[in-house]
């Protein structure tokens, strides 16, 4: 048998989640027990496989241990057609064998919800004119409360409102269960935000999706009005006119069709940082802890590292003077090689992060835009959603080109990019906030972004208060890396690209591959 452990990222203890049944008497079981796991991209959630043999159902709280993998879970889904094979360790001396994985998403996780409805008769609230009417959707929780998940638009002075039809994800509607309660409550609109309720009424998924047959009539009922008044029906009836599901691609699909992650590392070695040998500087290899530069670098990273196969990773630095002439450049490669700027994997890039610190001087200005551009250029060429971009910048502050930036930023906008920049230090980052684009989308010569590609954070907001670094970490990669998920699927969608099938599984998959 198999028992799943997973790890806290607070305490990084590890937990008991399950264990699949007993499969007797082989050295070559099949599990049929699935352990479902929540999956977040943005967070490395770790895993461990412990495997027992149980001599007799006698003796099943004494078995023996046969060897243990780990790994995390975004290992699985990046694994070629999300599947991993890893060999089992932990007892000395011996081959353990391995252990096959396969992740795939459930099903309910991706449809989306269309419908419309109308209203008839609804009470009149509103002293001057009839009244405004919007629907607001709830779903229950497990410990009986209700969160908001939709609201409609108002529709102006009805009582028979007819809203626009409205898409919304089934897992958002109802978590995934199909009987949970969906209550829907009626209001009419008012300019100062109070609201009046008129009613209320309840449906499940299961209900509402039975108006794919037919119309579904629901009774408003206020129930202040019916304790009232004796004669009190109702206070209208809403119609759902029309219900509809589709199943959209999601981000787990374009991972299982191969589609690559391509990090990219851009750190500023400018003079603000301070003199990397001096404990104030921001670039200071202390022997004890991580700069913020490495932090940031090693949290992200080793994220995004679990969905490229090759863990090749291009990183440059910008605003140094380059040895033997001081020549100033805002791209140089870390590795000190022209030719080919790749490290190999997370490790490979802090090794040549740490080695340009010992070798160039650091100077200044500080420029985006040419390492944006250099990213922009590789993305350019590969437009068949096989390959996606993600940058991280990673700098102190004050940009210098920012008319250039913003131009980038504009042109990469179309790409299959992303860019995120992680602002290290003291210094008040107004600039990188316009970038962000959250607020207002950017715009270059009266060209506006495509799609919002950048997400900015200050590094200053994730630092653990008690000095846990691990804890730092986790924080800062759980917010910059949410929404790449989301902004891989908006490039996706704008271009029509569908994922590919997964590679079929290998019939054979402990076999040596062919050598090239």
């Amino acid at each position: 048998m198999v028992v799943l452990h997973t790890q806290s990222r607070a305490s990084q203890e590890w937990r008991e989640f399950g264990r699949t049944e007993v499969i007797d008497n082989t050295l070559n079981p099949d599990f049929v027990r699935k352990f479902v796991l929540d999956y977040f991209f943005e967070e490395k959630q770790n895993l461990r496989f412990d495997v027992y043999n149980v001599d007799s159902k006698a003796n099943i709280s004494k078995p023996d241990f046969l060897g243990q993998a780990f790994l995390a879970l975004g290992e699985v889904i990046g694994g070629q057609g999300s599947r991993v094979e890893r060999p089992l360790t932990g007892v000395p001396g011996k081959k353990c064998g391995t252990i096959l994985l396969t992740a795939e998403e459930l099903s309910n996780c991706r449809d989306i919800a269309t419908m419309q409805l109308c209203a008839n008769k609804l009470d009149k609230k509103d002293f001057f004119g009839k009244s405004d009417p919007f629907l607001v959707f709830y779903r229950s929780n497990e410990d009986g409360t209700f969160t908001i998940c939709h609201k409609t638009e108002v529709v102006k002075n009805t009582l028979n409102p007819v809203w626009q039809p409205f898409s919304i994800p089934v897992r958002a509607l109802c978590n995934g269960d199909y009987d949970r309660t969906v209550k829907i409550d009626v209001y009419d609109w008012d300019r100062d935000g109070s609201h009046d309720f008129i009613g209320e009424f309840t449906t499940s998924y299961r209900e509402l999706s039975k108006a794919q047959n037919q119309f579904t009539v629901y009774e408003v009922l206020n129930p202040r009005k019916k304790c009232k008044k004796k004669k009190y029906t109702n206070s209208g009836t809403v119609t759902l006119l029309s219900f509809s599901v589709d199943s959209e691609f999601t981000f787990v699909d374009y991972i299982k069709g191969g589609t690559q992650l391509n990090f990219t590392v851009a750190i500023d070695f400018t003079a603000s940082n301070g003199n990397p040998l001096q404990p104030t500087s921001l670039h200071y290899m202390s022997p004890y802890q991580l700069s913020a530069y490495a932090m940031a670098l090693k949290a992200v990273g080793e994220i995004i590292q679990d969905y490229d196969s090759d863990k090749l990773f291009p990183a440059y630095g910008f605003g140094a003077k380059l040895p033997p002439e001081g020549r100033i450049s805002h791209q140089f490669p870390l590795n000190n090689n022209d030719e080919d700027p790749n490290c190999a994997g997370i490790e490979g890039v802090l090794e040549s992060y740490f080695q340009s610190l010992r070798t160039v001087q650091l100077y200044g200005p500080t420029y985006f835009a040419p390492v944006i551009n250099q990213v922009a250029r590789a993305a350019a060429k590969i437009s068949d959603g096989s390959q996606y971009y993600v940058l991280l910048i990673i700098t102190d502050g004050v940009i210098s080109d920012m008319t250039q930036t913003k131009e980038a930023i504009v042109s990469a906008s179309s790409l299959p990019m992303s860019i995120i920049i992680v602002g290290v230090g003291p210094a008040m980052f107004e600039a990188m906030e316009e970038l962000d684009g959250d607020d207002v989308r950017v715009s270059s010569r009266g060209r506006y972004a495509e799609r919002d590609i950048v997400q900015f954070v200050p590094f200053r907001d994730y630092v653990d208060r008690s000095g846990n670094q691990v804890l730092s970490m986790a924080r800062l990669a759980k917010d910059v890396l949410a929404e790449i998920p989301e902004q891989l699927l908006s490039y996706m969608r704008t271009r029509d690209i569908q994922p590919r099938p997964p590679p079929p599984a290998n019939p054979n998959p402990t076999s040596a591959p062919e050598q090239p």
